[in-house]
């Protein structure tokens, strides 16, 4: 039934993803940040409907006569040097030297994965560019992971804390310390949603996702994780118009969810303070070290990754067993050098910019009201990346650019006074599932009973 379920929607997305490209964009988000076939047990599991979704994607982007440059702003410029420098560092890196061909193919299969991400990041800045496509696409980012962190919320507190919760399988979100730090992220997001309904029960229900991905994280027992939702708790409460309701919710997670942990995960935590004494962490900081050698010793980095036995025999003076970095700036920087690390930065510095742009200059704009509320969100975002990236090794995760993508379309909407000349229609009648005489057929019933159009 899943298998059936899955396909089914990917068959009808795809087909409609041909006459409205935009769709397609929705499609492949879902997919790559949910990972839905990998909940499958039947055919359906190794179907690639990635590639189908990629497709449908491409050649709706040659067809439609909607596409946009791409080019929107100063961090899809950032993105691109950065896209440059990457393939530089990787034709100038170890795994290309290297004699043995499963290094050379382990650094391919990374270059060509982070390529293909950047690469339909482009096509979704040229292919979205209303106000329906800026907030189905959150909707959809947000929603793919905000499921399985709500089932994972559910899973911890029938469980008292005392297993780890995980991402969707086969992503590279899957581990317990990566997952916390994508639901830190998302967290925002999913507020920012909540600011854009109008229904009372929806924005409750909203909530109760929001307190269920909080649950989810803390029961990943990931110490990054839990930086990164203090710091991001904070930010929220300073930056939401709803503190009131941001107040209760803390209340909640601190009177009924963190009292609920196992011992186990308190001592986990209070290990951060002991760091020195934790070979886990003292791993980590012999990986930054030898990171800052290859960044010296090597303009373009190692490549891909730095995790190579030679390298380590090299740099790692004591000569303990090679670890990640877990880091995204360690691990930038190992990988591309100080140049690279300074693109990456710039990506994300100049998107927090833009985000800052709209959260001061479309507060005043009626119509881009919920813009402000975007920027807003997605500073709130981007601040619990910071903090938590500082000790997971996420460099080349989907979610950080799709963040961006929204918050560079959101400006040009902005900018251009893109409300001016949309589309006067809703939603369903956009994506072509309600023809305009239903919705006039709506509208007389709704009339004929008392019902105010305004409300329809």
């Amino acid at each position: 039934m899943r298998d059936l379920l899955v396909v089914g929607i990917v068959v009808i997305a795809a087909l409609m993803a041909l006459r409205r490209p935009w769709i397609g964009v929705m499609l492949w988000t879902w997919i790559s940040l949910m990972n839905p076939h990998r909940y499958c047990y039947g055919f359906a599991y190794s179907a690639p409907l990635a590639a189908v979704s990629a497709g449908v994607l491409f050649i709706g982007l040659m067809t439609t006569r909607e596409r946009e440059n791409p080019i929107k702003g100063q961090p899809v410029k950032w993105l691109i040097a950065l896209t440059l420098w990457i393939t530089l560092s990787w034709l100038m890196g170890y795994g290309m030297a290297s004699s043995n061909a499963e290094v050379w193919n382990n650094d391919y299969v990374l270059w060509n994965r982070v390529m293909k991400m950047f690469l339909i990041l482009l096509v979704t800045l040229a292919l979205l560019h209303n106000r329906f496509h800026i907030i189905a696409f959150a909707w959809v980012t947000a929603m793919s992971l905000a499921i399985i962190g709500a089932k994972g919320g559910v899973f911890t507190i029938a469980h008292g804390g005392s297993y780890h919760v995980y991402g969707p399988p086969g992503s590279q979100a899957y581990d317990n310390n990566d997952f916390a730090l994508v639901l830190v992220m998302l967290i925002p997001l999913l507020h920012f949603l909540q600011l854009q309904l109008k229904s009372g029960w929806k924005r409750h229900l909203m909530s109760i996702i929001m307190l269920l991905c909080v649950a989810s994280a803390l029961g990943s027992q990931s110490r990054g994780g839990m930086l990164a939702l203090s710091a991001m708790g904070a930010v929220l409460w300073w930056r939401s118009p709803r503190k009131g309701v941001m107040t209760l919710a803390l209340l909640v997670v601190l009177l009924f969810i963190l009292p609920m942990l196992p011992d186990a995960w308190w001592e986990r935590m209070h290990s951060i303070s002991s760091y020195s004494e934790d070979a886990s962490s003292m791993g980590r900081i012999r990986s930054w070290k030898v990171a800052i050698q290859v960044a010296l010793h090597n303009i373009f980095g190692a490549g891909m990754y730095y995790q190579h036995p030679i390298i380590f025999a090299m740099w790692d003076v004591d000569q303990g067993p090679m670890i990640a970095a877990h880091s995204v700036y360690f691990q930038i920087l190992g990988n591309h050098g100080f140049i690279g690390l300074f693109l990456y930065l710039m990506v994300g510095v100049s998107a927090f910019r833009t985000a800052g742009w709209l959260r001061v200059h479309a507060r005043n704009i009626p119509q881009a009201q919920w813009a402000a509320h975007l920027g807003a969100m997605t500073q709130v975002s981007m601040a619990g990346f910071a903090v938590g990236g500082a000790f997971l090794s996420m460099g080349y995760y989907d979610l950080q650019f799709n963040i961006m993508a929204m918050v560079v379309l959101a400006r040009h909407w902005v900018e251009t006074k893109a409300w001016e000349h949309e589309p006067q229609m809703g939603f369903l009648e956009y994506c072509g599932l309600r023809h305009k005489q239903e919705r006039a057929h709506g509208l007389e019933t709704r009339n004929r009973v008392g019902i105010s159009p305004g409300k329809y």
